[in-house]
């Protein structure tokens, strides 16, 4: 690390990264930053974050929208994790996939993330997010939504959940209701999926987006 001091405006960036993780797990995109810090725009955010990286202080992941990652703490240990982006989501009308069996045997692509951003979890796999169905959550189409691959949930959790007699799988909160289940979307602008419970099999909850900036 270099002895060169940051300026006020980095000093500011830093805290709100630092207070960012802290406090939600994970690190902020360009746009949270520009938000917290009042920055006029994402290209002075860059410009100050590429001088912070220059400086020895952060280091940035070019691939993942949140991979700002601390060298002057404890965070400077983290490691890069590889994470199989094993296909699509729907986060509108539910999209068929091939069946439950080899759901999760196939990875098109590799994602390397900070291990912090898998929150600790073991199973993890990721999704690119297609449609708006979850904008109230903000997820948005394109998104890449990091995925525990659980088959349980909680009310109230957001799932992959597998429909097995239309063979198609939706991204969605899940509730238990007396005789049947509520596939809830996050836009007021779509309605709800309603199934019985023999029909749903949770594939994996959320527990990080990662953002598209478009």
């Amino acid at each position: 690390m270099t002895d060169k001091a940051p300026s006020p405006k980095q000093k500011r960036i830093l805290q709100f990264i630092r207070k960012f993780i802290d406090t939600r797990g994970y690190p902020p995109s360009v746009r949270d930053i520009v938000s917290g810090c009042k920055i006029s725009s994402t290209s002075v955010v860059a410009y100050n974050l590429a001088r912070l990286e220059a400086a020895g202080y952060i280091r940035r992941h070019a691939k993942i929208s949140r991979g700002v990652e601390f060298l002057n703490t404890k965070r400077s240990h983290q490691h890069i994790v590889s994470v199989p982006i094993i296909g699509e989501i729907a986060a509108g009308e539910p999209i068929p996939v091939p069946h439950s069996e080899t759901w999760n045997t196939v990875a098109s692509e590799e994602l390397e993330i900070t291990e912090d951003l898998t929150l600790g979890k073991q199973k993890v796999y990721a999704l690119r997010v297609k449609g708006n169905s979850m904008i109230d959550a903000l997820i948005k189409d394109g998104d890449i939504v990091l995925m525990e691959y659980v088959n349980n949930a909680k009310n109230g959790d957001m799932v992959a959940a597998w429909l097995k007699a239309e063979k198609e799988v939706t991204l969605k909160r899940l509730f238990r209701e007396a005789n049947r289940i509520r596939l809830e979307p996050a836009n007021t602008q779509m309605k709800p999926i309603y199934t019985t419970p023999d029909n749903v099999e949770v594939q994996g909850k959320v527990i990080t987006v990662i953002r598209h900036l478009a």
